[in-house]
């Protein structure tokens, strides 16, 4: 099983919402530099809208940050939309990945590529929303170590998904709680879009294949305090969804190598 290990010191490589975001004066305040994550396959009709409302957004509140897309070898263009919007933005860096492919890897490939201390991901496909971006900042700001947007949380809403899909959903998420630590649990620990403290994630690897960093985080990792803030998953705006059963296989090998380690049979959870 393939893994990777993301270091506590790891320096680069290469070089519905509420209707008014808070106001914030983070920079006054040191807030840390924020690294987000946008890993991408075939999004070329997604991100250069995503970028544009990302930096939008981050833009007034004159925090530290780059973002970081990593793309899977697209054979849309979606590299060279990034490139283009690079080459006039430093603070946004293009890393493809030859031969591999999976979301919590392409992830955990970007933070091993910054030196930010507070690290973020989310998707590409506009289904998060960027105007959440200010109010996880602001929890972190607040000293929370895990920072989650959550559809599960009072406020949140799973969208336009059908009923099966809601309920395979809710099925996914019951299924984490004892392997949660208890006085932390996450109602969305399937989220992909969320803040974590480099310091808090373990030296240990995680597990590159599949789409669920997050929950291997809330069980593994060694944060204090974790914050949901509700949002509301929007349609997918262009291309096609990566759900498939090669994602329900890897979430059912990451289920039982953490069951395996929470119960002791010799596997490192």
């Amino acid at each position: 099983m393939s893994s990777t290990l993301i270091a506590s010191h790891t320096m680069p490589i290469g070089a519905t919402m509420a209707p008014h975001a808070p106001t914030l004066h983070l920079a006054h305040r040191g807030l840390e530099k924020l690294a987000l994550v946008i890993p991408t396959l075939c999004e070329a009709g997604n991100i250069g809208n995503l970028l544009n409302d990302v930096r939008c957004v981050l833009e007034p509140l004159h925090v530290p940050y780059e973002i970081l897309v990593v793309d899977d070898d697209s054979c849309d263009g979606t590299g060279a939309v990034v490139a283009a919007i690079a080459q006039h933005d430093p603070r946004v860096r293009l890393l493809v990945r030859k031969g591999e492919r999976g979301l919590s890897g392409a992830i955990l490939h970007g933070w091993q590529r910054t030196d930010a201390t507070v690290l973020a991901v989310m998707d590409a496909d506009l289904q998060h929303p960027p105007e959440l971006l200010p109010y996880l900042i602001e929890a972190m700001e607040e000293g929370r170590d895990l920072v989650i947007g959550s559809r599960y949380t009072p406020g949140g809403d799973l969208g336009q998904w059908n009923p099966m899909r809601r309920l395979l959903s809710a099925a996914a998420v019951w299924v984490t709680l004892p392997l949660q630590k208890k006085q932390l649990r996450a109602k969305d620990p399937m989220s992909g879009f969320f803040m974590v403290r480099r310091r808090c994630l373990p030296e240990a690897a995680f597990q590159t294949s599949g789409f669920k960093l997050l929950l291997e985080i809330l069980v593994r990792g060694e944060f204090e305090s974790v914050k949901e803030v509700p949002f509301a998953f929007g349609l997918r705006y262009r291309g096609a969804s990566k759900a498939n059963c090669k994602v329900a296989w890897d979430y059912g090998r990451l289920l039982m190598r953490l069951y395996a380690g929470k119960l002791g049979f010799g596997v490192r959870a």
